[in-house]
């Protein structure tokens, strides 16, 4: 896993920058879990994703991305080949395919 080293980490928090608008004096981060790692996803460095792999497990981080109703193709296939996950179990995989293109595009 190219994440192998994350709990050599435990020190790493995620970025306050990638939830910018939410209060972080309130944010539960347990409740939020599916944003926070979308966020991470889309646009954490190496320490964001040390801080959500020792906040969630491993396990759990999976279970978010597999839930995760948006995603971009590079950012689908890199979660899907980084974590192992098929790419057909991915909720936004199946969202975006249902979405038929324009006869012209």
């Amino acid at each position: 896993m190219f994440f192998y080293d994350y709990k050599d980490h435990p020190e790493a928090r995620v970025n306050p920058s990638l939830l910018w608008e939410y209060d972080m004096d309130h944010f539960d981060f347990q409740e939020m879990r599916h944003i926070v790692v979308q966020r991470v996803v889309e646009r954490g460095w190496k320490e964001d994703w040390n801080a959500i792999l020792n906040l969630y497990s491993l396990e759990g981080v999976i279970e978010a991305i597999r839930e995760i109703p948006y995603l971009n193709d590079k950012d689908m296939h890199f979660v899907s080949m980084i974590f192992e996950i098929p790419i057909s179990e991915l909720k936004c995989y199946g969202k975006i395919r249902s979405n038929p293109a324009h006869w012209n595009s």
